[in-house]
């Protein structure tokens, strides 16, 4: 079998010059999303949240996009660019968030709900795009919500948490798929307040993912790119980040005299770090680009379905 430490002789001893050669090689744009490993922030095209991604990835003109992120990121990406070579890294960097809402449970919950219509948080399979009616992502779900007639009822899945957030937001009653992500749900309401003790004059940031208990400690709450946006134009200093610690790459990266301070998770563990995102590195980047695989394919009548509420977010979000 072929493994990256098979291959690991015959790398490069510059991947970052080796992946920008390959790019005009393959005509290749490299997606990749803040949680990822700073190697792959730093090589990447373009790097964004869920809502920027996809509409990155549905504006390219490249021929083939190598999507460093998770496995429902690179499958939107399919979906938008049906005859486009998509590759991943590693296509076991799947997420705990689209595992927790599993296709035939799901359609057996909305046929229980025959009225409803399915806004989707993005983070789900590609099957559950294709039974949704809007897909959604944290940086605009609230603005769809508020987007759709007060009468209709609303089915909100998969992610419980962001769900009961716009429900707040739009004075929605939504019903809830009860999906959640690990990484957010591992956040230490205790041991916050007690990092925030330490550092009185920092502000907490968190990610409409938390739980609720987490939000309301917290001076903004906004998707990745909301987060990266405020602490860069805050007067503040100092900030306790609640999400996946990848952002504060870029936040370092934006505002160097700034302190960040990662939000620390309930277990003694680095569970404030997505283990799927994590999945993907520089060097299996550059073996996907140069193999051509990892390919993400998907089935010809899920790509179609999927197709129609990515593409009416899309528009709504204009």
């Amino acid at each position: 079998m072929f493994t990256i430490a098979s291959a690991s002789a015959t790398l490069p001893k510059d991947l970052f010059r080796a992946i920008e050669d390959l790019k005009k090689e393959l005509n290749a744009i490299v997606l990749a999303h803040y949680y990822q490993e700073p190697d792959i922030q730093d090589i990447a095209d373009y790097i964004g949240d869920s809502l920027g991604l996809s509409q990155k990835a549905a504006a390219t003109d490249a021929e083939v996009i190598v999507f460093a992120g998770v496995h429902f990121m690179a499958e939107t990406a399919k979906i938008l660019n049906p005859d486009k070579l998509v590759l991943l890294p590693d296509l076991d960097a799947g997420c705990s968030l689209a595992d927790s809402c599993p296709p035939t449970e799901f359609s057996k919950f909305k046929a229980a709900h025959p009225d409803h219509i399915v806004v989707s948080y993005i983070n789900c399979t590609a099957e559950i795009k294709a039974m949704s009616d809007i897909i959604c992502t944290s940086s605009n779900a609230v603005k769809l919500v508020n987007q759709i007639p007060p009468e209709q009822p609303i089915i909100f899945a998969p992610d419980r948490n962001l769900g009961r957030y716009v429900a707040a937001q739009t004075g929605r009653d939504l019903v809830l798929w009860q999906g959640s992500c690990i990484v957010h749900e591992t956040f230490s309401e205790k041991k916050m307040l007690q990092l925030k003790m330490e550092y009185p004059n920092a502000e907490i940031v968190a990610h409409p993912e938390c739980e609720e208990a987490i939000l309301h400690h917290a001076h903004y709450i906004g998707s990745t790119t909301a987060l990266l946006k405020y602490v860069e134009s805050s007067e503040i200093e100092q900030f306790i980040v609640v999400t996946e610690a990848g952002i504060i790459h870029q936040m370092e990266k934006q505002v160097p005299h700034k302190l960040f301070i990662p939000a620390p998770p309930d277990a003694n563990c680095q569970c404030n770090e997505c283990p799927h995102m994590r999945l993907n590195t520089l060097e299996k980047l550059y073996l996907a680009m140069k193999n051509r695989t990892p390919e993400i394919t998907l089935p010809a009548d899920i790509q179609k379905k999927a197709l129609v509420p990515i593409q009416r977010m899309l528009t709504m979000s204009a």
